[in-house]
């Protein structure tokens, strides 16, 4: 992930129903993890959820964006 000065002490989880396997948890661990503030992401493939550990300099809609130029969408 992306090395930051501040602290990684935001959590967002967000849906993303296109997630069907380990390659899909892959693409988006790889996407999201190129975006900066960024310190973990976890992918969930049963519950087809996404959690992201960042700071606060990273915006949900930051988040979203990064999903849907892996090829995924986030769930409202």
């Amino acid at each position: 992930m992306n090395e930051t000065n501040e602290t990684s002490d935001k959590t967002t989880v967000v849906t993303a129903p296109e997630i069907v396997c380990g390659g899909c948890a892959s693409s988006i661990k790889k996407s999201l993890g190129s975006v900066t503030g960024v310190a973990d992401v976890e992918v969930d493939v049963a519950t087809k959820k996404v959690t992201v550990k960042h700071n606060e300099g990273v915006a949900r809609e930051t988040i979203v964006d990064a999903l849907d130029r892996a090829g995924y969408s986030a769930a409202s």
